[in-house]
């Protein structure tokens, strides 16, 4: 007897698992064609086509945006999509609000406000040249007495200052007198004149007419108040016509000279009002007048000398002190934000302005008139937008504000934030110390493919010591005119 067969049953178990396998796959398809399965909430948060699009640009001429994407009007490449999250990352930083609290933070608006071409300045006070005697011996003759005086004292007018012998004087006199009691009128009318000619001053000659008697000593006093600049004559001198006895300058008002930074140089002119201040005399202002503003500008300063000229009838003011000075212009309306959110450095000034979300954003701007604690901006800013006043210093060490500060260092000449720098590797197919034709590899931050294209240089220096064929590292920044190369480092020589 042959034992039995296990064929048929192994087929007809392999043809049901197959059959149910089928019915179950049926199943499934089924059910995910009536109930699809839900997306995952972390997928579509994180989704990269879930963020919102603002408009889509060609990254060779960014100024020009559109609505939809597409082809590029301009060259043969899809246009790249600009999100609302983008921008604010590569020049500004985020501060936590709880750490700008503790760093003490303080925001002001920027505003308009009536400012003033006002000048500061810094004076030494000097004599006024204007307001100068010279004492001379009209003719020649003796010295016989001087009054005790030094250089550096201070004369009334009509001061006694020496008192001389005049042979030619004396001789004048005598010969009118003797004239004039003749009675001869004629003859007594030339010898006055004689006497005039002689060098004698009026005043000599009304007392020798008046008392009839000659006056061979003649005293000399000093013309004008003020100090006693030199005395060259002592007693027993003997004179010669026209040497100088004294010098003395007159201190009723006295000079101001002014250096003005040749960048106020423009807004100075004579006949203005000034405000000068003298440590000597604490809460004491003296008002004088421009009178003259010199042609020549200190080399060494850089600055132009304006003259002032103060009053000085107590004569406290005395040359060689030193003056804060101040010159108010007409007052005008100007966009200013206070003086201490102003970061100066030696080549631009900026500040930092507050965004939204808690962003701070380093802004170059152009500064103009200074008055009091608010400073005028030329380009930059505009009215109601937020700085910050006090601790933009902290921002930087808390932030590391620094990187954002040195690529805005880095835009040559530009007035907003530096954009950032997009790279690829490249092939030079010409290049000159304008332009390069560059075969390049993907830009993948601007989402732009490879391709063979025209970019203008940056600066000339760039094309030294390349030259077609060499392989190189490019790196361009946006403009509004398109991209731009800032870097090209070779990578390797020519094939």
């Amino acid at each position: 007897m042959k034992p039995p067969s296990f064929k048929p049953l192994v087929g007809r178990l392999a043809v049901a698992v197959v059959l149910i396998a089928l019915g179950a796959a049926g199943g499934m398809l089924w059910s995910q064609t009536r109930h699809p399965p839900a997306a995952a909430p972390e997928a579509k948060a994180t989704s990269p086509d879930e963020r919102r699009v603002l408009y889509w640009y060609d990254p060779m001429a960014p100024a020009q945006q559109f609505d939809k994407p597409g082809k590029s009007p301009f060259m043969d490449m899809e246009l790249v999509p600009k999100y609302a999250d983008e921008g604010g990352d590569v020049a500004s930083v985020k501060i936590d609000p709880s750490v700008a609290q503790n760093l003490g933070m303080r925001l002001a608006p920027v505003r308009r406000t009536d400012i003033a071409d006002t000048i500061h300045a810094t004076g030494m006070v000097r004599y006024n040249e204007y307001d100068i005697a010279i004492v001379q011996a009209r003719s020649g003759g003796y010295v016989e007495r001087v009054a005790r005086l030094a250089p550096g004292d201070v004369v009334k007018a009509g001061a006694f200052i020496a008192e001389l012998l005049v042979p030619q004087w004396a001789a004048a006199q005598q010969e009118y007198l003797a004239l004039k009691a003749i009675g001869d009128a004629e003859l007594s009318a030339a010898a006055e004149a004689r006497m005039r000619l002689a060098g004698m001053p009026e005043r000599l000659i009304r007392e020798v007419k008046a008392s009839g008697r000659m006056k061979d000593r003649i005293a000399i006093t000093a013309p004008i108040g003020g100090e006693l600049q030199s005395l060259d004559v002592r007693p027993g001198m003997t004179l010669e016509a026209g040497q100088t006895l004294a010098r003395i300058n007159g201190i009723a008002s006295v000079w101001l000279n002014v250096a003005v930074p040749q960048a106020q140089a423009g807004l100075v002119r004579t006949g203005q009002s000034a405000e000068a201040r003298f440590a000597a005399f604490p809460g004491e202002t003296v008002t004088g007048r421009v009178i003259a503003i010199l042609p020549g500008i200190d080399p060494a300063a850089r600055a132009l000398t304006m003259r002032i000229e103060l009053p000085n009838r107590d004569g406290r003011i005395r040359p060689g002190l030193s003056a804060e000075v101040q010159i108010a212009g007409t007052a005008a309306s100007a966009l200013t934000v206070p003086t201490e959110a102003v970061i100066r450095g030696s080549r631009r000034a900026l500040v930092i302005v507050a965004e939204d979300n808690g962003r701070y954003r380093p802004v170059e701007v152009t500064l103009g008139r200074q008055a009091n604690d608010r400073t005028e901006v030329l380009t930059g800013l505009s009215e109601g937008q937020q700085v910050v006043a006090s601790g933009q210093f902290l921002i930087d060490s808390e932030a590391s504000l620094q990187g954002v500060l040195d690529r805005l260092s880095s835009a040559p000449g530009s007035g907003a934030p530096a954009a950032p720098l997009h790279e690829a590797d490249a092939v030079i197919e010409d290049i000159d110390g304008a332009e390069a034709t560059l075969a390049h590899g993907p830009f993948k931050s601007l989402s732009m493919p490879g391709m063979t294209m025209v970019f203008p240089l940056a600066r000339p220096e760039l094309a030294q010591g390349l030259k077609a064929g060499d392989r190189v590292r490019v790196g361009v920044r946006q403009t509004d005119d398109g991209l731009l190369v800032e870097k090209l480092d070779k990578t390797g020589n020519a094939k």
